[in-house]
């Protein structure tokens, strides 16, 4: 199937359309755009900016792609935003490109944002992530892969979320999530491992016997933060275990402090 340009959508000179791509009526292509092949721009849609999309990608009616970030630091230039593939952008959302024009916002592959969900300037966001309607993700925020946000979800900036784990409706997310634990609440506290989440990624029973036991000796001891890394170093039996290795080089390199 050949590339088809509604005749009432706006393609800018300058943007560049791959092959397959279908863009619907009333949407905007800007001049900076590209547009990676197979990739559908439904109506009213807008994908402007330096943003740069992969292949199958499908970016819903009113959704802006590329948009100007909200930071008032923004000097000028063409700060970039990168976009893998299969990613699906429902209606409303944002993804805004970064700040500074040297710099870029990056989402990977396979990921869903439902309806008015945000991406805000300077995030990397992994693959394989849901986030629910009405979520927004502050400036700078990094998002590993297999992460589920759900609704009503704000992520202060700067903050990270590893992998597998899960940010429940309605939380408000100001420290860092490990992989694997499950965030609620307002503040957001880490309140168990994502038991069902891994399970559907098919993680192994051993596996969520140890991530319920690094969560035990970091949020049910007695021990602080650096106490209970190096209790899991070198005076545990899971010392040795994969899952136990990453949250603690996660937890090593948090600056805003855990959950």
């Amino acid at each position: 199937m050949a590339t088809s340009v509604h005749p009432l959508a706006i393609v800018e000179e300058g943007a560049q359309l791959g092959q397959d791509v279908i863009v619907e009526a009333f949407a905007l292509i800007g001049k900076s755009a590209v547009v990676g092949d197979a990739t559908i721009i439904r109506h009213h849609a807008t994908v402007e900016g330096k943003a740069t999309l992969g292949k199958n990608n499908e970016v819903y009616p009113y959704a802006l792609i590329g948009g100007l970030t909200h930071d008032l630091k923004y000097t000028g230039g063409e700060p970039e935003l990168v976009v893998g593939d299969n990613n699906i952008f429902r209606e409303y959302v944002t993804a805004h490109v970064a700040t500074d024009s040297q710099d870029c916002t990056e989402i990977g592959s396979d990921n869903v944002f439902l309806s008015y969900s945000h991406i805000a300037h300077d995030c990397k966001v992994g693959n394989h992530l849901v986030m629910s309607s009405q979520s927004a993700l502050g400036g700078h925020v990094e998002v590993d892969d297999h992460v589920t946000i759900g609704w009503g979800v704000g992520v202060h900036q700067f903050c990270r979320l590893g992998r597998h784990c899960m940010i429940s409706a309605c939380s408000k997310l100001v420290q860092d999530v490990p992989p694997f634990m499950l965030a609620d609440g307002s503040p957001a506290e880490v309140r168990s491992i994502n038991k069902v989440g891994m399970e559907r990624s098919g993680f192994a029973k051993t596996d969520l016997d140890v991530a319920k036991g690094v969560f035990k000796v970091l949020y049910r001891g007695d021990l602080n933060r650096r106490q209970a890394v190096k209790h899991l170093q070198n005076g545990s039996n899971l010392a040795k275990e994969k899952i136990t290795q990453e949250i603690i080089q996660f937890t090593e390199k948090s600056n805003r402090g855990l959950a």
